[in-house]
């Protein structure tokens, strides 16, 4: 590529990184209300960035998403990216709009895996960080700490020095405001706003060079067709304007029908995109993120995205028990699959692939947590699919079996420590670090496989009695170590269709912990709860009562069932085996075998002892 030898003062281009829960989105808001983005008296929900119903219900930022303000005469994109590693891949393509990164640390809680996790993308990408230490009016906080780990975490990193004298403020994002030190008095982000615009480098570009856009994200629009997002790395583009696409499978020619760029939170239509900024292109069918746009005459690719290797993989296919069809709009192979591949064109993190089943996807991705999200959108969206558990992808090296291993950090009290380490023993995990700051809490550090970590977040929650923290970021692909135990229990399977029925359901409660309630529909091969013991059996939930002439009818009906807790599409992907499957469907999760057949079951499980 050419020398880029001016910048477009006009504009800065900003990512806002941090760990979930430090207040990313919450900052965004009052960036907005004090940048005259919303007129004065304007009605605003809070956290205007996060809004997919899944953002807003779990209260974390799951797609990266672009807005603009304006402060001082200049155009500021800002582009608030998810703080969970398992969205890595909306981190990676967001950060290659970017010219520099607010970094948002919590005063408490200080810097997390994820902080490190998007700091080191930003750092790799050489952008320009101003870090931010929010929620200092936490009763907790203890800012000179953080700002020491922060200090800390920068050199691990291996930050250059010019990166090591960062402008620094302290924020209660909440209230909207910023200032320079601890002491001084503050009313509102017109200091941290400042600093964006003067230690931000200007998108720079070589005003020779012809128009050039790294294609970073898509969307879809009922109107427009498929529309293609990304920063105008050189060039001027106008709308109308015949342009080429240079992708993975080679060039194709495209007409501009439709040229917009971001105004607050909206899309408004533009006739010219300048050097730097975000714009989105409608009018291209066949483009991939990580595609360069650019004019026919002078065709030049810009550098692909990169993102880091899926780790977790799963089985997607259509709903095949027999109450398929009766809640979902999506029920066919095809619907399934076209939904899926929509989704791996705009998660670059996502692969999907046919196996040999027609009616079966194999679905790669960075973490159980980001597939659950998946199959929750695809469940809202009308589907039924069946899924099965979550697998990690291993390799093989010189002849050597290698699989994802995890950096683990736990914040816990101290009387959880036994109960957690000899949980993540058995789970092969390895104690790597264990700090004990003397104020009745702890931070311990281990490694451990990835699949030793699918299914544990729900215990490590009951054992810290909710007071835990976990997160873990992948650290790569190491020896294999060994077979890890993955439930001690069985599952109790109902043998017939029909309805649970309360004083059959009574009578299974001392085997084990039930999934069902009276008047559920219930199926052969349907798992209606969980045996205290390791093997599965197979029992009748809609026996009901024997009536006789000895005794009235009505006296001793009355049961009393233990209530029972539904049952949440995490907990359900955590709690089968490998020869059980999790049936979505838009108004209920059910457990199932993947073998409806009790018979066929029983002949199965003889072939393989015999085997053995």
């Amino acid at each position: 590529m050419s020398k880029k030898t001016a910048r477009n003062e006009a504009l800065r281009n900003i990512a806002i990184i941090a760990h979930v829960d430090h207040g990313k989105t919450t900052l965004v808001d009052q960036m907005f209300k004090q940048s005259g983005v919303f007129r004065e008296g304007q009605e605003v929900d809070d956290r205007v960035m996060d809004s997919m119903d899944l953002e807003r219900e779990r209260g974390i930022t799951i797609a990266a998403k672009n807005c603009s303000i304006h402060w001082r005469d200049k155009k500021i994109n800002i582009i608030d990216t998810p703080g969970h590693a398992d969205f890595g891949g909306e981190v990676e393509r967001s950060l290659s709009m970017c010219d520099g990164a607010i970094l948002l640390v919590d005063a408490s809680e200080g810097p997390l895996p994820q902080t490190r996790f998007v700091l080191e993308k930003a750092l790799k990408s050489g952008l320009k960080i101003i870090v931010c230490i929010n929620k200092i009016d936490r009763a907790d906080a203890r800012p000179d700490e953080v700002l020491d780990e922060v200090y800390d975490l920068l050199i691990d990193l291996g930050a250059d020095e010019d990166q090591l004298e960062f402008p620094l403020f302290y924020a209660i994002g909440r209230q909207g405001i910023a200032k320079k030190s601890l002491d001084e008095e503050a009313e509102n982000l017109h200091i941290l706003l400042d600093a964006v615009i003067e230690e931000v480098p200007a998108p720079a570009y070589d005003p020779d060079a012809p128009f050039q856009m790294l294609v970073s994200d898509l969307s879809y629009s009922d109107y427009l067709g498929r529309l293609a997002i990304g920063r105008v790395f050189n060039g001027r583009a106008h709308s109308n304007e015949q342009l080429a696409c240079i992708g993975e499978n080679g060039q194709q020619n495209l007409r501009v029908t439709r040229l917009q760029t971001y105004d607050g939170t909206k899309v408004v239509e533009t006739e010219t995109a300048t050097p730097g900024d975000i714009i989105v292109l409608s009018g291209i069918e066949d483009v991939f993120i990580g595609d360069t746009i650019c004019t026919v005459t002078a065709p030049e690719a810009l550098p692909r995205i990169t993102v880091d290797e899926p780790t977790v993989s799963m089985r997607f296919g259509i709903n095949t028990s027999p109450l398929a069809g009766q809640e979902g709009k999506h029920v066919t192979s095809s619907k399934i699959r076209d939904r899926l591949m929509r989704e791996a064109l705009s998660n670059v993190a996502i692969r999907v692939e046919d196996t040999d089943d027609r009616d079966a996807f194999m679905v790669k991705g960075r973490g159980e947590f980001q597939m659950a999200i998946i199959i929750e959108t695809m469940r809202r969206e009308g589907f039924e699919l069946t899924v099965g558990r979550p697998e990690v992808i291993l390799k093989e090296v010189d002849g050597k079996l290698k699989e994802p291993i995890e950096h683990l950090f736990i914040d816990c009290d101290e009387e959880s420590m036994g109960i957690i380490t000899e949980k993540l023993a058995s789970r092969k995990g390895r104690m790597m670090n264990l700090v004990n700051s003397g104020s009745g809490r702890v931070r311990m550090e281990f490694t451990i496989p990835s699949r030793g970590l699918i299914g544990y977040r729900d215990e490590f929650l009951t054992d810290t009695k909710g007071t835990g923290i976990m997160n873990s970021l992948l650290e790569g692909y190491d020896d294999y170590r060994g077979d890890i135990p993955t439930r001690f229990s069985g599952s109790i399977v109902s043998d017939r269709a029909g309805k649970g029925v309360a004083y059959a359901l009574f009578n299974l409660e001392p085997r084990g912990r039930l999934f069902v309630t009276p008047n559920d529909p219930v199926y052969e091969g349907m798992i209606v709860g969980e045996h205290n013991r390791e093997n599965d059996i197979d029992v009748n939930p809609t026996k009901g009562k024997k009536l006789t002439n000895m005794r009235a009818s009505g006296k001793d009906e009355a049961v009393t069932l233990t209530n029972v807790l539904p049952t949440t599409l995490e907990h359900a992907l955590h709690f089968i085996r490998e020869d059980e499957l999790v049936e979505v469907t838009p108004e209920s999760i059910r457990l199932r075998k993947v073998e409806l057949n009790a018979q066929k079951r029983y002949q199965m499980a003889g072939r393989k002892k015999a085997q053995k």
